[in-house]
């Protein structure tokens, strides 16, 4: 059984200092026998993960496996200086449900401390078949949360400050999660988004694929593990962002 994987202006996540060891970061008792192996052979080079194969009953089981990551693997995310070493940073290869109503496996990376809750989220959003477009790392875009956004991209790990703010992002942690960031946009007070492909998006509450609204079971879903969503902020607006810390 094979399987295929976490904002510029767009995502936000305030800053401060690093959270206090939370879940465990031993590896998930799931397996997942083939990992991707995207942004391999130099940056920016990617190679496509294989597609989980469907049971004779339907489609493959969730399946997750965390593992340290290579300082190789993050030559844009990562640098010296970053809130959190590059040690302390895991890399989960898990199982997705696609738009396409396919299963996939993707990859994100966040702080070994919070690998529990992410494995425990993203198996109960494939139970209930949410649709992530896909979920690949940042590095992928070199780094650029505006491209990787404008992409669709579910991504997590990105050492970077907070937009429009000099403090560091969750996502410098390795504590944040943005989903389906074209369907959840992050938008100002006054209602606008910076990505054209968004706009269409940037109300709630609205119906469509991939969309999260308050109290929706997304959104239950993150909390049951203690994680705030950035749509239930005052003002602007971050409904593709959820976090340990709640900002």
């Amino acid at each position: 059984m094979a399987f295929v994987v976490l904002a510029s202006i767009s995502c936000g996540g305030g800053g401060g200092q690093p959270a206090p060891a939370g879940s465990s970061a031993a590896p998930s008792t799931q397996s997942l026998p083939s990992a991707p192996t995207s942004a391999t052979g130099g940056a920016g080079a990617t190679t496509p993960a294989p597609t989980p194969s469907p049971t004779r009953t339907g489609p493959p089981p969730f399946a997750a496996k965390v593992t340290p990551i290579a300082r190789k693997r993050l030559p844009y995310s990562w640098r010296p200086g970053c809130p959190v070493s590059h040690q302390d940073l895991r890399l989960v290869t898990m199982t997705y449900w696609g738009f396409d109503d396919r299963a996939h496996t993707g990859e994100l990376v966040v702080r070994k401390t919070v690998t529990d809750d992410v494995v425990t989220v993203f198996k109960k959003l494939y139970a209930m078949r949410y649709p992530i477009r896909q979920m690949r790392l940042v590095d992928v875009y070199k780094g650029d949360d505006y491209d990787s956004i404008d992409a669709d991209n579910t991504s997590a790990f990105n050492c970077r400050a907070a937009t429009g703010s000099s403090n560091w992002s969750n996502h410098a942690y390795g504590e944040a999660i943005d989903l389906n960031p074209r369907e959840n946009p992050y938008v100002t007070a006054s209602g606008s988004t910076a990505h054209a492909n968004a706009k269409k998006y940037a109300h709630r509450p609205m119906r469509g694929e991939g969309v999260i609204n308050a109290g929706d079971r997304v959104v239950r879903t993150f909390a049951a593990v203690g994680w705030g969503w950035g749509g239930s902020w005052s003002g602007t607006k971050d409904y593709q962002h959820f976090s340990r810390s709640g900002r």
